[in-house]
């Protein structure tokens, strides 16, 4: 991380995002990516993955295709295209939120309601807490597991049921800012890029005392010579239809009863539409902005800033609103499923704040290169 932060001067994410990169103008490589898109020929991306379609469409009566699926507004447009616009027969795969919230649990129920097949996976919660109280104190992320676990169990069900074709939402890389290792990287997925980009580790070195290695067979990849044989192909639909966030909250809004944040907007963000399934999605951003310097209005508004939804004034405004708001909402169940005291949380907090990007002033906490005004 450079000693001092900067911004993007077309969106709003900041040089301490890992991996992303800037050009020689103090522009993120996920705006000049969301500016390339304007020169693809998305009719001829369409053709290909109809290809792709009709490889894999199933003459027995079985399912076609695995969508890795937590009930939200991405996963859900590409279930909802996949059945009703391509004809596919998919399969949802859901690996449980840690702690299922009402709206999440609604929205789900909502899309299987339309017609669809769904498999919802609750790994040992004992074991999951276990992992999670770990990798809060260890790494200030409660849900690394939880990232092994939506990424592993759609593989190894797809392993299991013999269907051969994936399909992911976006390629976080190319969309949010990252390391792109090449433009086949953005269509096919590439799962030694997942575990470490996303996971951080082989989840069989999280064995100790009170977890066996058994107990990991949710979140062990299996290995890629297996993938091979079975002919497992897992794609990003981002690189085949053209991406928004806020396109897909509208496309599911319209096709079936999609429901927003019955509070308006969601802690740290001025959106309501986006992550609403899971309790700890709060915490999860909030020690992004501890470790980080941004929060989730920041990357929020970078996305409706490269999709032409917003400009970079009301951003800046919003985030200095909202970006790095506590996550009070569900504090008390949070330190309940960590078993945690509030002083051990705090103290845990503290031990993962950034000391290149925050600065302590009359006992308050404060970012060294904080968002500019303008």
């Amino acid at each position: 991380m450079d000693n001092i932060i900067i911004y993007c001067k077309s969106c709003v994410t900041p040089s301490s995002r890992p991996r992303i990169v800037f050009n020689k103008n103090g522009i993120c490589n996920a705006c000049l990516n969301s500016n390339q898109k304007d020169n693809i020929n998305w009719e001829d991306r369409l053709h290909e993955l109809n290809i792709i379609l009709d490889e894999h469409r199933a003459n027995n009566g079985s399912w076609d295709c695995i969508i890795p699926w937590s009930g939200g507004k991405d996963s859900s447009a590409i279930a909802y295209k996949m059945k009703y616009e391509h004809q596919m027969n998919p399969l949802l795969v859901t690996f449980s939120p840690m702690l299922p919230n009402k709206i999440g649990n609604e929205n789900r129920e909502a899309l299987i309601n339309a017609g669809f097949d769904h498999i919802y996976f609750r790994p040992n919660q004992k074991v999951h807490r276990i992992l999670a109280k770990r990798f809060f104190i260890e790494r200030g992320n409660p849900k690394v597991a939880w990232d092994a676990g939506i990424n592993v169990i759609p593989v190894k069900i797809a392993l299991k049921m013999n269907i051969k074709l994936l399909f992911y939402a976006e390629h976080g890389e190319s969309e949010y800012g990252g390391k792109v290792l090449s433009e086949e990287s953005m269509r096919s997925r590439d799962f030694t890029e997942v575990i470490e980009h996303q996971i951080g580790d082989d989840p069989r070195n999280w064995e100790a005392d009170n977890v066996s290695l058994r107990d990991l067979n949710p979140y062990i990849y299996p290995n890629n010579k297996e993938l091979n044989d079975a002919g497992i192909k897992a794609y990003y639909y981002s690189y085949f239809r053209k991406w928004s966030m806020f396109e897909n909250f509208k496309y599911v809004k319209k096709k079936y009863n999609f429901n927003e944040n019955p509070r308006g907007r969601t802690l740290g963000t001025f959106q309501g539409f986006d992550s609403l399934d899971d309790k700890f999605d709060d915490l999860y951003y909030y020690m992004q902005y501890i470790k980080f310097g941004f929060g989730r209005c920041i990357r929020d508004t970078s996305r409706f800033i490269q999709n032409n939804h917003m400009e970079r004034k009301e951003a800046l405004e919003l985030c200095h609103k909202y970006d790095g708001e506590f996550p009070e909402y569900y504090f008390d169940e949070i330190l309940k499923y960590l078993d945690l005291s509030k002083d051990d949380f705090y103290s845990i907090v503290d031990k993962h704040r950034n000391d290149e990007i925050w600065k302590k002033t009359n006992e308050e906490w404060e970012l060294k290169y904080p968002l500019p005004k303008k």
